[in-house]
């Protein structure tokens, strides 16, 4: 009976619940504790990730923080110390591009100059060599738009050649004149250059190539007996891109200056549009056809706004899982297919007035 009583009345275990033997010692039990709690604490450590969640890069940073391979510490990526040169000039980009700490920090440890950022460098070098070839051939720099042989080039749009597609794209090579090139330089190689080495070459080459294009079919649309050239379409869309995207992000952008900054690639454009204005109803050198058309600095300003912000606030995500990605480039591809609709059948059925081909 008393054997029965205790048995029953004794503590059942129950599932998931560790003690320490009847015999065993304080010190043996106090041991056998602090196990369990270092067992529970290390499976708290690391959460399993929602399946849902595409962001591959954010997810494998945070991972690797909560494992202590990397440990974001409480200072921030600016005062390291003991950085070389190129560490330098990494973490300057970092923080002239992103606008959070955690993105700062990943794209300082992951960035390895492999691939180099050459795309925005060899679009430059082209047309300064384009710019360079036919300023010895029409023996002017300054304004070479008013050679009489200018538009003669393969290179530049005319409405009259409207048919031969590669102009719609081939036109940012050339440049009215030395003025021309080097506000378009400057801004494209202060602006896409950085944000080449942080978003990679298909992505800014995506935004400029939109952006080239939207301009010259800007041009033909609203402009539809005008000639166009420079590369203004694709500089304004990444430069539009990139001041959108530090307004909106304005308290988490740290660089240095950037009031300053903002404003001084303001009056950059301004000055850039208002010489393209000033050309455009300036009498022309050989009427009855009209100077360059300035439309392609506005097409490349609404792709900047729209297709170029998308782009530049995912930096970490993947654009094909970004529903509004795919809005803006299907507004995009539409305003492209209307342009070119435009193209084929408005000229005729307007009976517009073209100057004669160059």
């Amino acid at each position: 009976m008393l054997c029965g009583f205790m048995e029953t009345s004794s503590p059942r275990m129950t599932a998931g619940t560790r003690e320490p033997p009847v015999n065993s010692s304080p010190a043996v039990a106090a041991n056998a504790e602090g196990e369990e709690i270092e067992v529970l604490e290390s499976t708290d450590v690391l959460p399993v990730a929602p399946e849902d969640m595409s962001n591959k890069r954010s997810n494998s940073f945070r991972r690797a923080i909560l494992q202590g391979s990397r440990q974001l510490k409480g200072c921030s990526l600016r005062d390291e110390v003991g950085l070389g040169l190129s560490q330098r000039l990494v973490r300057h980009v970092a923080y002239e591009t992103l606008p959070r700490e955690v993105d700062r920090k990943w794209y300082f440890d992951s960035y390895t100059y492999c691939p180099p950022p050459l795309l925005i460098l060899a679009i430059t070098i082209a047309e300064v060599a384009v710019f360079m070839y036919y300023g010895f051939q029409l023996d002017r720099f300054v304004l070479q738009v008013s050679s009489p042989s200018f538009l003669k080039s393969p290179l530049p749009y005319h409405p009259q050649l409207r048919a031969q597609a590669w102009r719609y794209l081939s036109y940012s090579f050339m440049h009215t004149g030395i003025e021309h090139l080097s506000l378009n330089m400057a801004m494209l190689l202060l602006v896409g250059v950085p944000l080449e080495m942080v978003h990679g070459a298909l992505r800014i080459g995506l935004v400029y190539v939109c952006g080239v294009l939207a301009g010259s079919l800007a041009v033909s649309v609203t402009d539809m007996t005008a000639p166009v050239v420079g590369s203004s379409g694709g500089v304004y869309a990444l430069v539009s891109a990139h001041l959108a995207n530090v307004v909106m992000n304005w308290s988490g952008m740290k660089c240095q200056f950037k009031l300053f900054r903002m404003a001084m690639a303001l009056v950059c454009m301004s000055v850039e549009f208002g010489r393209a204005v000033w050309l455009r109803f300036y009498p022309p050198a050989f009427p009855p056809c009209p100077n360059p058309s300035f439309v392609a600095h506005l097409g490349g300003v609404v792709v900047g706004l729209t297709l170029g912000v998308v782009v530049l606030q995912n930096y970490e995500q993947r654009l094909q899982e970004q529903s509004l990605f795919w809005i803006f480039f299907s507004v995009y591809t539409l305003f492209v297919l209307c342009a070119v609709f435009w193209n084929v059948f408005a000229y005729s059925l307007l009976d517009v007035r073209l100057p004669p081909p160059p």
